[in-house]
């Protein structure tokens, strides 16, 4: 069961609605989640990304950039409840979808009840004009095929400015969720590890393995909206780099493979002199590769946390993001005499 979408410019096109009961229904307008809006007048605008606004500028970039993943089963959320209506607004579209065909008469007198009857609304709530809006569903950009993104179904709901939604709105807007929102926004640099020796190395040789901390910095987004004057900044830190050699014949260091950061750092670069000691992150191949390679894989875990406008904040669940690499094993030849 999806937010009631209504497709004002093209009634036709209005898609089911699980509140209808029964038959078809509409929803409220759909805007494209994520840009700026703003009230202007009678009108609540939204641009091509809706009522909530990112700032990236301080996200990570490039074409290798890649999001995290959570290392637990939680995602972030697939569909929120914000402001999406003025009065006049909700009241225009309504009227359209009560004049077209597709909504059943039983599910046009329920909405007209619901709206304008005062069951519980009277009139749009045109009265309270300027002092709040009509909050409605959003589905995440890129979520939309999530079947998380049906859960946000019920009715729109009307939120007097400076008030909190309704308590039985899990998924209306707060910092949190603002929070949780910027999560899918945080892009992290790939984490091409940097070894000794490099690119090719030997059966049973420790290979050093280090990260340039220069690229692993922290990295931020924060998701606002403006019509609340609500905003959330979550930032990701790196804090450790998990080593998998590609083979089960080979042994790592640490043993567990996960090297923390100390003192800013992941690893140690190697050295001239470091030869007979045993890198404090790497691996070691018991095996030669062959004719092929072995593909390491370099994953930093990220560790989430967010603050916010009202001063509430804390952590989100740590985020992963890993890249492979060739490492070519070479058998250290004896020379027999």
């Amino acid at each position: 069961m999806g937010p009631i979408v209504l497709l004002a410019l093209v009634p036709a096109a209005i898609p089911n609605s699980a509140w209808a009961t029964p038959g078809p229904g509409p929803s409220v307008t759909e805007v494209d989640p994520g840009t700026s809006a703003k009230a202007d007048g009678d009108t609540l605008s939204a641009s091509a990304a809706g009522v909530v606004v990112f700032d990236h500028s301080k996200n990570g970039s490039g074409e290798s950039a890649g999001a995290v993943v959570s290392t637990t089963s939680w995602t972030p959320p697939a569909c929120y409840y914000a402001p999406k209506h003025t009065p006049k607004e909700l009241e225009a579209q309504m009227k359209q979808v009560w004049a077209s065909s597709a909504p059943s008469h039983e599910w046009a007198l329920k909405t007209q009840s619901y709206f304008l009857n005062g069951k519980p609304h009277k009139d749009f709530n045109k009265d309270k004009e300027g002092k709040g809006y009509w909050w409605d569903a959003y589905v995440t950009e890129g979520r939309e095929a999530d079947p998380g993104a049906q859960d946000c179904d019920e009715m729109p709901f009307w939120v007097d400015e400076g008030d909190a939604p309704p308590a039985d709105a899990p998924q209306a807007i707060s910092p949190e969720m603002l929070a949780q929102l910027a999560y899918a926004e945080i892009r992290v640099p790939p984490t091409k590890v940097d070894l000794a020796p490099e690119g090719t190395t030997k059966v049973n040789l420790p290979t050093w393995a280090w990260l340039d901390t220069a690229e692993f910095k922290p990295v931020s987004v924060t998701a606002s909206v403006p019509v609340l004057g609500l905003s959330a900044t979550t930032t990701a830190e790196p804090v450790s780099l998990m080593i998998e050699p590609g083979t089960d014949d080979a042994v790592t260091y640490p043993a567990s493979g996960e090297c923390e950061i100390s003192d800013g750092q992941i690893g140690e670069p190697y050295a001239l002199g470091k030869a007979d000691e045993t890198p404090p992150c790497g691996v070691k191949y018991l095996r030669s590769s062959g004719d092929g390679s072995y593909k390491l894989q370099a994953t930093i875990t990220w560790k989430i946390s967010w603050t916010s406008t009202t001063g509430q904040g804390g952590d989100l669940p740590n985020g992963t993001f890993g890249t492979d690499q060739d490492v070519v094993v070479q058998e250290i030849q004896a020379v027999n005499r």
